[in-house]
């Protein structure tokens, strides 16, 4: 499936790995909707790249499937999905202030595993429609996991379990829609240089990035899209999860 011929939707398309990516696809020919809470800075990235923008709450069945609806009308129908949103707050299992805020794990889990599900499921629906090519394909989703499934840090409960949940659901649910025509793969990236990274300072940078092997650097969010649009094009790749971290091994 070449990126000029794709319909993509793209959550948390706003900023960061989702933003890059939407960019990379749009600058390739495909067209793209974004999917993100952030209104006013996704209208804004949706018209410099020529796509469209809903505003959407991932872990909200409604506003997902409002979301389809909307992206289908404009686009015509949806041939791949990519699941970027999510969140990183970090708590110890026993801190200072007590046992890990229960919420706080509830809604890490929410937001990266269930909401990227709850998108995935929805956009299978919507490309399971399409017409297929000679091989069956009709499309693909493509998750965001991390790392942190491997390999979580002190204060990564929450987030290495909900990263730890996305690399899970790749085998299972790319058999679950092998029939259907969808190919389902997952990129687990090390540290990028994210707007959330951006606020910690050069020294801060520059500390994460020496732990990287080769090269020892932050990874470019351009790379992460890149990768995404291959695995978009290469039409064998289903039911992996590919590591994009420079080698880096946290401990």
């Amino acid at each position: 499936m070449p990126l000029s011929n794709t319909a993509a939707v793209v959550t948390g398309g706003a900023s960061g790995l989702g933003e890059a990516t939407a960019r990379h696809f749009a600058a390739q020919g495909a067209m793209v909707t974004l999917f993100d809470r952030d209104a006013a800075r996704g209208e804004t990235v949706a018209a410099e790249i020529g796509g469209h923008f809903v505003q959407t709450d991932v872990t909200d069945e409604a506003s997902v499937q409002a979301a389809i609806a909307f992206a289908k009308k404009k686009m015509g129908r949806i041939t791949a999905a990519v699941n970027c949103a999510g969140i990183a707050d970090a708590a110890k299992t026993v801190g200072r202030d007590g046992p890990h805020p229960l919420p706080l794990f509830q809604r890490t889990i929410d937001i990266n595993l269930v909401g990227t599900f709850n998108v995935a499921r929805l956009a299978a629906e919507a490309i399971q429609e399409n017409h297929p090519a000679p091989d069956g394909a009709r499309g693909v989703i493509i998750n965001t996991a991390s790392i942190a499934a491997y390999d979580g840090q002190k204060g990564q409960t929450a987030y290495a379990a909900s990263k730890g949940g996305v690399v899970g659901l790749c085998l299972p649910m790319a058999r679950d829609l092998s029939k259907l025509g969808i190919r389902v793969m997952t990129i687990a990236p090390g540290i990028f240089m994210t707007p959330m990274l951006a606020g910690l300072g050069e020294e801060v940078q520059a500390g994460l990035a020496a732990d990287v092997p080769c090269p020892p650097r932050l990874g470019d969010p351009a790379e992460f899209a890149a990768l995404a649009g291959f695995i978009v094009q290469a039409g064998y790749l289903n039911g992996e999860v590919i590591r994009i971290d420079g080698a880096l091994r946290m401990r």
